[in-house]
């Protein structure tokens, strides 16, 4: 027996939000989907997220949204981190910051799936070690479920390598998010585990990265500030489907996500 796990990209300000309310729900149906965990660290207007963009997410049938380095842009999302166990923040984390990192949450079915939430060290904020903080989520989530997804929300792809063949084995899948560029190497580990190091951007890719393109290539070129606009053209869902065994909770599947404006769902 199988569970269909969708894990999305990076959401990017409105678009990605406009997306996601247009074309989640029939997508979900119409691939068995069981489980959808987002990135929404970029949600509210590019940085962080609001309450409401959380409600509305979870209205679009996400089941769990990770965030990343954005997480306190918004003060007040502070409190929901604490209330709401399906919003994460990054689980390296100060113990003593406000939220979780990590959470399993029943499907429909009655199986638990685990979701942990990290943030990698190279070229971001000091934070505490991603690999720890992983060893003592999963000995906690261990005790509930043996089907266990990692978001890994970090800059440079050797650190989420290292991620992946780090929990080989001990977690069903680990994906990267953050650089907003869907990456080509999905796959499954030798021990069982499916690994992409990104999952893409959920938003407008007539774009930087999501920002306005003359924007950010006025900032480039002059080397003066400029404030990066939401860019709005082409729009894409980006991120992958992960075939898991539920008995087992190794990963059978792995397949990358792209759905644009015209796809029919």
């Amino acid at each position: 027996m199988q569970l269909n796990i969708l894990a999305i990209g990076d959401i990017v300000g409105q678009p990605g939000r406009k997306i996601l309310e247009k074309k989640l729900k029939n997508f979900i149906k119409e691939q068995n989907i069981d489980f959808c965990v987002a990135n929404a660290e970029n949600a509210a207007g590019g940085s962080g997220i609001t309450v409401n963009i959380a409600k509305k997410l979870f209205s679009y049938d996400v089941d769990v949204i990770t965030m990343g380095d954005h997480v306190w842009k918004r003060k007040e999302i502070y409190d929901t981190l604490q209330s709401d166990q399906r919003l994460l923040r990054p689980a390296n984390y100060s113990p003593l910051a406000h939220g979780r990192g990590y959470v399993a949450i029943k499907t429909k079915e009655g199986y638990f799936i685990g979701i942990i939430n990290l943030l990698g060290r190279i070229f971001m904020k000091p934070v505490d070690c991603p690999f720890r903080a992983a060893d003592a989520a999963i000995e906690e989530l261990s005790k509930l479920t043996n089907i266990i997804i990692v978001d890994m929300h970090a800059e440079a792809t050797s650190e989420k390598i290292a991620m992946g063949w780090y929990l080989d084995s001990r977690v069903s899948a680990v994906v990267g998010t953050h650089t907003h560029v869907q990456t080509s190497d999905e796959k499954i580990l030798p021990k069982g585990t499916g690994y992409i190091t990104d999952l893409g951007m959920t938003g407008p890719h007539e774009s930087i990265l999501g920002r306005d393109v003359e924007r950010v290539l006025k900032s480039i070129v002059t080397q003066v500030p400029t404030r990066y606009d939401i860019a709005e053209k082409d729009l894409h869902i980006e991120g992958v489907i992960i075939t898991v065994n539920k008995e087992t909770g190794k990963a059978e599947g792995i397949k990358r996500v792209r759905i644009t404006e015209n796809d029919n769902y």
